[in-house]
């Protein structure tokens, strides 16, 4: 059966587009839905203590006096800012294509509503026996369409997942239930503000100052997070973790029926706007996560940190050498390093106050460089920064070591990263190999395809060691896959490729081990499977895709039909049945 995109309803408000119409309400703090936050019993006494101390006090009732003077103050501060806004919106210029909802949201990238768990069908081959467990991807699916600028990047998070048990395959979808999601769900329209997206004209400025507003109102609790979700997915300290570098990791629970649910934000940093980067690298050997926090709007810019196995987080070590605001998403590690790449894109925060349009800019006069420090530093005095012009890393596919002196870094390097928020069609990307000598200082480069490659994945069990093979999604419009190609990370070429056939396109192509909880020799790291959804235009009918990742041409192992379609996203995850039999 054919399946059509879900129509985007494009809403004109009678006020700021995406922000309520006059005299529209939030749901109060008593009656917002509660979306749970992952504390300790001792925790979660001490804030009940405190609260009942600040409100059963002659002090308390006081403040609480104040605090209502305040907020009706606010309150007809709001009603008079949305009269004025709304007197702007006749008058506001095209948005761009690239934050045009009407525009970016099309074809299989417009949003779908909630899939209960359901039985799939295997219409080609058959599904290996040893792949049990649940294969889950993360996108971008916007909850309320506003009228405003809204890139693909900030959809609300929604989670796709393949539960495999016994050759047999059941399809889910489910949004993360983040704070953001509950309150723009209960009160039916957008509330929070699209940063990345941009603002382009006062009313966009000024809407985002009637947010603040509603936040000294104490409708809105930064405490609880404002993320989406949306990136990337990772699995450590016992966790399935839904994450965004925004906001603070979402754990994810999967039920027995191949259900999703959201457990609640792991709040392991009890600090305002407090977040974690998208691609935490976990080590298979001593199961320990590194991560880092980028906070491109005030100094230290970036912080890195790690969890140790039993998942309680280490201390923070500020990267006070990263002298300016640059977002960095995704960084790599060894058995003795961390190593973060920062591009020619930097945050102009200006744009946001005065309405210029995104604040994420490329400078063309910066310098690309590598920053190598201990893995296991207290302090970033030995950080060491090697220049690399013209690389821009957004995402890494691996490191290593080689010798005392070297360290290899593979990424794909976005050729004229300019464009890569406004223009992604028109961004190659170039999957380079970096070795780098510490002693000596020198970088040198190869190019390993000619293709334009991104988004990849590679063995698990070899992340921070050095690795043979990566396989990485053939680039048509990120995450946009027309098909994938194996890459001899050693012979520094292309050995393989399948492409998914006209009008047909996947995403990212997952690499699973045919024994996910056995350790592998280096002969047999490529022997799995690479799994990924694929979407045909021509019938609108989505599938998923395992190919045998060892044969010479990516076989096709077997296609199991969606019970509808499933849209571009970003990046996935294969959880075994064994990881996932402790969580219920």
């Amino acid at each position: 059966m054919q399946t059509h995109p879900k129509p985007i309803q494009k809403t004109c408000y009678t006020t700021f587009r995406g922000i309520p119409h006059l005299g529209a309400r939030l749901p109060s703090r008593r009656q917002e839905t509660w979306v749970p936050v992952l504390i300790s019993s001792q925790e979660k006494t001490t804030i009940q203590g405190d609260h009942a101390d600040s409100t059963g006090s002659s002090l308390g009732k006081i403040a609480l006096s104040n605090s209502l003077f305040l907020s009706s103050h606010i309150s007809r501060f709001q009603n008079c800012l949305s009269t004025t806004i709304s007197k702007f919106i006749d008058h506001q210029p095209p948005l761009h294509p690239s934050v045009d909802p009407c525009q970016v949201f099309t074809g299989n990238f417009a949003p779908v509503d909630e899939l209960e768990p359901t039985n799939c069908t295997v219409v080609e081959g058959e599904l290996p026996g040893c792949l049990n467990g649940v294969y889950i991807r993360n996108g971008s699916n916007p909850q309320h369409m506003p009228n405003g600028p809204l890139h693909f990047f900030e959809g609300d998070g929604m989670l796709h997942s393949l539960t495999l048990s016994g050759g047999q395959a059941t399809h889910c979808s489910r949004y993360v239930k983040t704070y953001k999601y509950m309150l723009e769900k209960e009160a039916g329209f957008p509330i929070f503000p699209n940063i990345l997206s941009g603002f382009y004209s006062l009313p966009d400025v000024l809407a985002n100052v009637k947010v603040a507003g509603r936040v000294l109102c104490g409708q809105i609790n930064l405490m609880r997070g404002f993320g989406l979700a949306n990136t990337s997915l990772a699995f450590f300290s016992n966790k399935l973790l839904a994450l965004c570098e925004s906001d603070l990791p979402y754990v994810i629970g999967m039920t027995q029926e191949g259900d999703i649910e959201t457990v609640g934000r792991w709040d392991f940093d009890r600090k305002l706007f407090a977040s974690m980067t998208a691609h935490p690298k976990v080590d298979k050997d001593t199961k320990e996560a590194f991560a880092f926090h980028c906070n491109p709007t005030c100094f230290p810019y970036v912080t890195y940190f790690y969890f140790n196995e039993d998942g309680v987080k280490q201390r923070e070590v500020p990267l006070l050498s990263i002298n300016q605001p640059t977002p960095i998403h995704d960084f790599a590690i060894t058995k003795r390093f961390a190593i973060f790449p920062e591009t020619q894109l930097v945050v102009e925060p200006t744009n946001v106050m005065l309405g210029r349009g995104m604040p994420v800019v490329f400078e063309q006069k910066k310098v690309p460089r590598i920053g190598i420090l201990p893995r296991y530093a207290e302090s970033d005095s030995n950080t060491r920064w090697f220049p690399v012009p013209g690389f821009n890393a957004m995402h890494v596919t691996n490191a290593w070591e080689n010798g005392d002196d070297e360290v290899v870094l593979v990424a794909p390097n976005v050729l004229s990263i300019a464009n890569v928020f406004h223009k992604i069609e028109k961004v190659h990307f170039s999957l380079e190999k970096l070795t780098i000598n510490t002693r000596t200082g020198k970088v040198s480069r190869k190019v390993l395809s000619k293709r334009s490659l991104e988004l990849g994945s590679m063995n698990p069990y070899y992340i921070g060691k050095k690795n043979r093979y990566a396989y990485l999604g053939i680039a048509e419009k990120v995450p946009k896959m027309s098909g994938l190609a194996k890459i001899d990370l050693e012979k520094e070429c292309e050995v393989s490729r399948r492409l998914y056939g006209p009008g047909c396109f996947g995403g990212e192509p997952l690499f699973v081990p045919r024994n996910a909880n056995a350790v592998k020799s280096d002969e047999d790291e490529d022997d799995g499977f690479v799994g990924s959804y694929v979407h045909d235009e021509n019938s609108g009918q989505s599938n998923f895709t395992v190919m045998d990742a060892k044969s010479p041409n990516l076989d096709i192992v077997a296609k199991v039909k969606l019970p509808r379609r499933v849209p571009y996203g970003f990046h996935s995850l294969f959880v075994s049945q064994d990881s996932l039999s402790n969580n219920w």
